[in-house]
Formats: C-alpha cells, sequence, structure tokens
C-alpha cells in the first residue's frame, strides 16, 4: 500500500467516532500541513476566534488598528514637520517668547501680534487673523501655553558654534558656555576696555588678543583722551538724574496722582484721516491740562513705515494771571511694561503760549512704540515742577 493510501486510512479510520471526530480532523490537519507545507486547522481556527483580541474580547468592538511604519528616513523629518505646524502665521518663523491664537487656533508670535494690532488702530480697521479673517484682540486672544512649552523643547542650532541644543537653553549657552559667542546682547569684549580697547569678538579669541593688546603700554597723555571721551556719557546720564533730584527739591510739585494720564485714540476731520491720541481733563498744580499725542508727526500713512514714532505736547486749559515756568517729563504708568527713558522739558505757560511744541516720547524703539499703539489706552505718568522766580 502506498503512503497517500495509508494517511487516507489514518483519516478514515479516526472519522466515525464523535469524540475522535475532533482527533480525526487534527489528524487530517495535520497531515494536509505535513503534505502541504501550510498552517494547520486548529491553528487557523485559533486565529480566526482570536483576532488578536483575547478571549474575553467583545465581538462588536473593531479589531485595533495597526501602526503604520514610517519608511526609512521619516522619523528624522518629523522636526521639519513641527516646525511648519508651530510656526507663526504671519512671519513663518518659529515664536522665541509668547505665543497667541485666534478663537479658531491659528499661531502668532508676540511681536506679529502686537504689529496687526498696531497696524490696525493705524488704519482704522479692525485687526484680523491672517488665515481665517476672525477678529482678534487683546481680549479675544489667549496665549497658548503648550505650543509655547513645545517649541521651547525643539533642536536649534547654535549660530557660532553649529551645535545643537535645546531652544530652551540656547540662550544660556550663547551667554555662558559657547566659545565661538558674539552678538549684541552679550559681547566679549577685552578686559583693558575700561581704558579704550573697542575690540569685541569671539570668545575664544579674547585670550590671543588680551596678549596682544597694545593699550595696557599707552603713556598717560593717550589713556586721559581716551577716558575723557567715555566720561561724556556718564556725565549726560548723572547731569539727567541730577536734575531730577533737584526738581524733587521744589516746592510745588505736582503729577496724576495714583492714577495715570490716558491717552484716547481719536481722527482728525481730514479727507484723509489722521490718527492723534488725547487725554481727558486733568488738574495739577490748581491747573487745567490737557496731553496731545502723535504718530510719526502726523506723517500721511504711518502704517507703511516700519519705523514708528510718538510726540507729545502738553496744553494748559486754565487761565492765568501771569506766566508759569514749568518742567515736566512723561514716565511710564505702574502697570506697563514699556520702556521710556526720562527726558525733562521746560516751558514757560501764559495765556497767549498755552501750547508746547511737539516733543519725542523717548520710547527706545519702534517695538515699544507698537506696544502703546496696539493698547487699546495708552497710560502714562504725567510729572510738573513750577519752578519759583
Amino acid at each position: 500500500m502506498s503512503s497517500v493510501e495509508e494517511r487516507g486510512e489514518v483519516g478514515v479510520a479516526a472519522a466515525p467516532g464523535s469524540s475522535s471526530g475532533g482527533l480525526g480532523v487534527v489528524a487530517v490537519g495535520a497531515a494536509l500541513e505535513a503534505v502541504v507545507g501550510g498552517p494547520s486547522m486548529q491553528e487557523e481556527v485559533s486565529i480566526r476566534r482570536g483576532e488578536g483580541l483575547g478571549p474575553e474580547s467583545d465581538p462588536d468592538e473593531p479589531p485595533p488598528k495597526k501602526r503604520m511604519r514610517l519608511p526609512e528616513g521619516e522619523s528624522g523629518k518629523l522636526e521639519e514637520r513641527l516646525y511648519s505646524v508651530l510656526c507663526c502665521t504671519v512671519c513663518l518663523d518659529l515664536p522665541k517668547a509668547s505665543v497667541y491664537q485666534c478663537t479658531n487656533g491659528h499661531l502668532m508670535c508676540a511681536g506679529c501680534f502686537i504689529h496687526l494690532l498696531a497696524d490696525s488702530r493705524l488704519k482704522e480697521e479692525q485687526a484680523t487673523c491672517p488665515n481665517c479673517r476672525c477678529e482678534i484682540s487683546k481680549s479675544l486672544c489667549c496665549r497658548n501655553l503648550a505650543v509655547e512649552k513645545a517649541v521651547s523643547e525643539l533642536p536649534t542650532d547654535c549660530p557660532f558654534c553649529l551645535k545643537q541644543f535645546p531652544r530652551s537653553s540656547l540662550e544660556r549657552h550663547q551667554r555662558e558656555e559657547c566659545q565661538d559667542r558674539y552678538t549684541p546682547h552679550w559681547v566679549t569684549q577685552c578686559k583693558y576696555k575700561r581704558i579704550g580697547c573697542p575690540w569685541k569678538g569671539p570668545f575664544h579669541e579674547l585670550p590671543v588678543h588680551e596678549e596682544e593688546c597694545c593699550h595696557p603700554t599707552k603713556t598717560g597723555t593717550e589713556l586721559m583722551g581716551i577716558l575723557g571721551e567715555m566720561d561724556q556719557s556718564h556725565r549726560r546720564e548723572l547731569t539727567l538724574y541730577s536734575s531730577i533730584f533737584s526738581l524733587l527739591c521744589y516746592e510745588k510739585i505736582g503729577f496724576t496722582g495714583r492714577l495715570e494720564v490716558q491717552f484716547r485714540p481719536y481722527r482728525t476731520d481730514d479727507f484723509i484721516t489722521r490718527l492723534y491720541y488725547e487725554t481727558p481733563r486733568f488738574t495739577v498744580l490748581n491747573q487745567t491740562w490737557v496731553l496731545k499725542a502723535r504718530v510719526n508727526d502726523s506723517e500721511r500713512n504711518p502704517n507703511l513705515s516700519c519705523k514708528r514714532t510718538l510726540s507729545f505736547q502738553l496744553i494748559l486749559k486754565s487761565k492765568v494771571n501771569s506766566a508759569i515756568e514749568c518742567s515736566f517729563l512723561l514716565l511710564k504708568g505702574p502697570y506697563d511694561d514699556v520702556r521710556i527713558k526720562p527726558v525733562i522739558h521746560h516751558h514757560a505757560f501764559s495765556n497767549d503760549t498755552n501750547e508746547t511744541d511737539y516733543v519725542p516720547l523717548p520710547i527706545t524703539d519702534s517695538v515699544e512704540c507698537n506696544k502703546l499703539l496696539a493698547a487699546k489706552n495708552i497710560n502714562l505718568r504725567l510729572f510738573i515742577f513750577q519752578i519759583q522766580k
């Protein structure tokens, strides 16, 4: 009898019994597996029953989806995909500080958000999101702290040593650790800068320069000339503070009290309206005053200019019997973060000369100006010192 017939007899002999029928099926399956080389019927039944769900799984529950395996090289592009997702919708760069979002979730860095609000104030329009055109304002938009944290953990290259660091630790690395650091904020200077050495350069070049620096060998006459030029800037600062202390000794000093003066935006009646600011009337030194301010000295289209400035004038509204000679200065309000360098101005007020000329508001740059323009109102504090004759 051939081997095939023997296998057939084995399968037929196991078939009649009910209990042995199951064994016969298993035997037939094992025999077919031996001939064909495929999986046994028992394994196939178990696969069909289980499907990876386990014995107590809900049959109505859909099977779990298999995770797609990324092709080789795709995982390295995750950072680039995150850059495109988390970048600012205006400048298309990763935010460096606060991140704001509109009501539909579109992201804007703090600088672009403030710039959009300032532009809308200059154009007398409602600020809108560049993506979805929904309204944006400081009350409608909120910060996205999750995005700020995610951006701070993304890797970035140091522009000097080209090593990679998390964005949150890049500033400390550039300030303290990087041997090639050279930035305007953390400039590496020669130790002889106090006697006039102007050298600035990468940190790792500092020891070589200090060994070759010629300033320690200069004569006393040369050093006195250099130090005299350096002292001029310090004298200007000292004069300012000395003047402020002298003004504090005056008998009549007035300021705007606990509440700062509030500049409110208005429009001129011209065919092409221009933005200007004016405060409500307030009382200082028993006189009634008003402050006015304008953008870029009433330039026709200040929204088209990248450089923006504010200038202001002080107006006496009361009638006086004699001239009042005053010194005055503006400082930032107690709850504002704008940076203002104090400058003292002088004017003799009378019924004929009750307005000062427009003088620049001493803010540091256009970014600070945009902060003021983006606010609903500009809040500053005014000090007036009356000079006694």
